[in-house]
């Protein structure tokens, strides 16, 4: 009994003591939070939804859209561009972030490798829900020594004399496609083109880069499955960071992971199956994958963390490498059969170009001018990775505004791409805006991002797509089917919501 009497005059002074601290932690949390709004209030910004909270009830509310509607988040970002200026602030709790829509400061913190990329958004995509995901390879380093000497070990695999050596892969897979939509055509028959297209973007960075013939036209794999499952559980893993506490969600946390490792262990297998190889003196395809070994070979130092880095750029190449293409093959078509007047330009320019020829040569690529044109604008208006950001962690001076070191900076080429103060009739699809002899945008269009963190595969990619682009052009008329929505899902990248479903008839067919 006396002891008990003696736990019950302790508990007293310690409670009180326990109520103290939290009251001067919450003191401490409250003052720290209003020298954060004091340190950069003079930005302007939305209103506030609350003190503590800052913006996150309004960020709350378009991640309870489990679509990921594009005019739930980077389409309210080119309203608040419009209505607070080149830069804007973003509170949450004590953490501030900056929109930035400013060319200059574009220019001089995308350019420059002194600015690293945004430790907070760019950790949370090193692994999801645990399972290594894109690691550290090129899009995620946030060092940029770790970075450059990535950089410089891929470089080989992307010269431009390399990718010349790809044309005939290209047309090879795209041959595929076009012999998939011959029956879609024969027999009448609707077809998902994102879906298609999405098939062989990714049987040509299997084939291209690592050598495998997946066939995806033909075959079925877990592949496709695989990455759209990763890219989900990325939005909801980056976004909502109490998404993997609610019990509700485990069964799809589980298949996230389970994704990751299928892809990483794929990855880890064709990697291995190629250094063997080449270490027995095997003939190997003179790929992507190949270059790369070649070039870590000539490393003075190879670690097993190196060894992991190759496998983390295997799953951003693998992904990046047929999801972007893709969603910009897909929206392209769908802005062509939108606007008649400019599929016809370019149906003349391919006639013209390209004939009746099946094989599509590098020089034809050059002189296909107003496909690149439509390309670009594609871009301007779907960007499939539609932003980025850096950590900032000097003072600057942006658009006039005195910027206090240690914060994020959010750019976008969507937000940019949208704003009348870059292009006039921003919402009009009009390929002269990239006319050569028009005036080139500063600074407010970037699908690619800019500078050294620029992205590698961006030639790459764009030569794949004049490739499809042509001879879909060449061989195909497509018609949108009535009653389908034009609507941007954001699922990490961009895409069409309704995936562009067409009725497809062969350009000679007169019925």
């Amino acid at each position: 009994m006396a002891f008990f009497h003696l736990l019950l005059s302790w508990a007293a002074p310690a409670t009180f003591l326990l109520l103290c601290l939290l009251f001067l932690a919450f003191l401490g949390l409250c003052l720290y939070i209003q020298y954060t709004h004091m340190k950069y209030d003079h930005i302007p910004g939305p209103p506030r939804d609350s003190f503590f909270f800052g913006h996150a009830g309004t960020i709350l509310q378009i991640m309870k859209n489990v679509k990921r509607e594009v005019c739930g988040s980077w389409k309210r970002s080119v309203t608040e561009a419009e209505a607070y200026g080149p830069v804007y602030r973003i509170n949450v709790l004590h953490y501030v972030a900056l929109c930035v829509s400013c060319p200059e400061a574009t220019k001089e913190i995308l350019m420059s490798p002194k600015y690293p990329k945004d430790k907070f958004v760019y950790k949370r995509l090193f692994n999801l829900f645990g399972q290594r995901f894109l690691g550290n390879g090129l899009v995620t380093a946030p060092d940029h020594k770790l970075w450059y000497k990535q950089r410089r070990i891929m470089d080989p695999a992307f010269s431009s004399l390399y990718l010349r050596g790809l044309m005939g892969t290209f047309n090879e897979r795209a041959e595929k496609l076009m012999s998939k939509l011959s029956d879609f055509a024969d027999n009448e028959k609707e077809v998902n083109v994102l879906q298609v297209v999405n098939h062989v973007t990714l049987d040509v960075i299997a084939k291209v880069a690592f050598g495998v013939d997946l066939d995806l036209i033909e075959n079925s794999s877990h592949f496709p499955k695989a990455i759209e499952t990763c890219l989900k559980g990325m939005i909801y893993y980056v976004r909502d960071l109490l998404f993997e506490y609610k019990p509700t969600n485990k069964p799809f946390i589980n298949e996230v992971r389970e994704a990751c490792k299928f892809l990483r262990k794929t990855g880890a297998q064709w990697i291995n199956e190629r250094k063997t190889a080449m270490q027995n003196d095997e003939d190997v395809p003179k790929d992507i994958l190949t270059q790369i070994i070649k070039a870590a070979d000539r490393e003075e130092t190879m670690t097993a963390e190196d060894e992991e880095f190759m496998l983390d750029n295997f799953v951003t190449f693998f992904i990046a490498g047929q999801e972007t293409t893709a969603n910009q093959l897909a929206f392209c078509i769908m802005e062509l059969q939108r606007h008649p007047d400019i599929l016809e330009k370019v149906k003349k320019e391919v006639d013209s170009v390209i004939g009746m020829k099946h094989d599509i040569s590098y020089e034809n690529l050059g002189e296909l001018t107003y496909l690149s044109q439509v390309l670009k604008e594609t871009l301007r208006l779907y960007p499939t990775a539609p932003g980025t950001s850096r950590e900032v962690p000097e003072d600057i001076v942006i658009s006039g505004f005195h910027v206090p070191g240690g914060i994020s900076c959010i750019f976008s080429s969507y937000v940019t791409g949208r704003m009348e103060r870059f292009f006039k009739d921003p919402l009009k699809f009009d390929p002269d805006r990239f006319h050569p002899d028009a005036a080139k945008p500063y600074y407010c269009y970037y699908p690619f991002a800019l500078g050294p963190r620029s992205c590698l595969g961006k030639n790459f990619a764009q030569m794949e797509a004049k490739v499809v682009m042509a001879k879909l052009i060449q061989r195909f008329d497509f018609s949108l089917v009535p009653g389908q929505s034009f609507d941007i899902l954001d699922t990490g990248t961009l895409r069409p919501k309704s995936g562009v479903v067409c009725s497809v008839k062969h350009r000679n067919d007169k019925k």
